[in-house]
């Protein structure tokens, strides 16, 4: 009897630890925007777009100021922050391409903490999300705006003790953009060097401003909801999936395709206006949050946890971030690899002989303008314009850029022979993450897209 009343003791003590523990877990906020780049925000330092609620996560929280994506499209990208697992590892290589069945995902390592999980909008691939084994997925189709209101709606109704992670994803600012706000003076944007100067090049750029605003509004309604219901208790997380939809952006592996903000607040725990400038990833996101609801992240994920950083400790020095691009279907079809280190990048075009085409060069327009075709007239007779154009076309096997000094990306030092050790050591480096991931190359992505597409049809 003895025994058995000290192991009733016991099991009591267990529960009770266990409750504490459970009590201990910060509910999540994730909020996922759409073809954002980092340049484009208060984070990255722009000034032409105004996101004040951004601004204020800046100021309460910790930006990560070198994030960049697994890859330059929507379910890629998605996929890689939901597994932990770079594209071909979960198997979602190409736009559309769902993650494998047999990958774990987000809500099954949340629901082992006990985490009741929700997606509202686009945060899987739009109607992907019914697979990824969310309690709850709801206004996930193309453009639908309403899945703020939805989600603000439902985390006032709710009433559940469990711990809660909610993602809520905006379209913006995906395309189509909107007509911008009278505070946009398109003759007055500051442009790109990767863009040619029209009238159509500055009325499209004052659209994809307003609809960063549009994002901006959607963040702060969701941030305020999230501490007036939730406590101040609340981790919020604030990433976009990849770059912006220009030319050199989404469907590219420069920085605007790939780099992206990054920021957390978890008022009592995070530093409010710290930062951290070490290299991570969106494959970071699946270990962070396991960690952060009391488990323990996978060994084998291709991400790591940033949590030591919430509490101001040190990231493990991470020297290299790779990232790839397929297709999308069977369009945007231009495979490539990345690696980056420092302030240097290496690009591998797979396949150097094909024309770089994309949905913006198929002419898209709005209002029966495309600010494509007007770069194309212009770079007849402007030398600067077709230098722009034919980069934007042709790409060579290898480039290799120093963003210290080119932080655009614009002279690619693969053939300079005083490159030559640094364009060996990144050339060998992604060699040994593509062999590391059963990448071969071409022959990989003629596989992959056979079967994708087969299975499509």
């Amino acid at each position: 009897m003895q025994h058995i009343g000290c192991i009733i003791v016991a099991g009591i003590i267990l529960l009770a630890s266990d409750a504490l523990r459970a009590a201990d877990r910060p509910n999540i906020v994730v909020f996922i925007s759409d073809d954002h780049s980092f340049a484009d925000c208060s984070a990255g330092g722009a000034t032409d777009v105004a996101t004040p609620h951004l601004a204020r996560m800046l100021s309460e929280g910790i930006s990560f100021t070198r994030a960049f994506a697994a890859s330059p499209s929507c379910a890629p990208s998605r996929a890689a922050l939901l597994t932990g697992l770079s594209p071909l590892r979960n198997g979602s290589m190409f736009n559309h391409q769902p993650p494998r069945t047999d990958v774990k995902k987000l809500p099954a390592y949340l629901h082992q903490q006990g985490y009741e999980v929700v997606a509202f909008g686009k945060v899987a691939h739009y109607r992907q999300g019914k697979d990824y084994g969310f309690d709850l997925v709801a206004h996930d189709t193309f453009h639908d705006d309403r899945c703020v209101d939805a989600a603000i709606d439902w985390l006032e109704q709710r009433r559940s003790d469990r711990p809660l992670c909610i993602m809520v994803g905006t379209n913006w600012p995906h395309v189509p953009w909107p007509e911008p706000r009278d505070s946009h003076a398109a003759a007055a944007l500051k442009l790109p060097p990767t863009h040619v100067d029209t009238a159509e090049t500055r009325a499209y750029r004052a659209r994809y401003y307003a609809a960063i605003e549009l994002m901006d509004d959607d963040l702060g309604r969701v941030y305020e909801s999230a501490y007036r219901v939730l406590g101040r208790e609340t981790l919020f997380l604030h990433f976009s999936d990849h770059g912006a939809q220009w030319p050199f952006g989404k469907w590219n592996l420069y920085d605007a395709g790939l780099h992206v903000p990054l920021l957390a607040v978890w008022p009592g725990v995070i530093e409010p206006g710290s930062r951290n400038d070490e290299l991570v990833t969106l494959l970071d996101v699946l270990p962070t949050l396991v960690q952060v609801a009391g488990g323990e992240p996978p060994a084998e994920l291709d991400g790591r946890s940033l949590a030591p950083a919430f509490s101001g400790r040190s990231l493990p020095r991470r020297e290299f971030v790779f990232a790839t691009h397929s297709g999308d279907g069977r369009m945007n079809q231009y495979p490539m690899r990345s690696v980056r280190t420092g302030s240097w990048k290496y690009i591998r075009n797979l396949n150097p002989a094909a024309v770089f085409t994309s949905h913006i060069t198929a002419g898209a327009a709005v209002d029966g303008r495309s600010y494509w075709q007007s770069w194309v007239e212009q770079a007849k007779h402007d030398p600067a314009a077709a230098a722009i154009v034919e980069r934007h076309r042709h790409r060579p096997a290898e480039e290799l850029y120093d963003l210290s000094a080119d932080p655009y990306e614009q002279q690619n030092l693969a053939q300079d022979a005083q490159q030559a050790a640094t364009l060996q050591r990144l050339r060998a480096r992604l060699d040994g993450w593509m062999a590391g991931q059963g990448d071969q190359g071409l022959q990989t992505e003629h596989q992959v897209a056979n079967e994708f597409l087969d299975a499509s049809q």
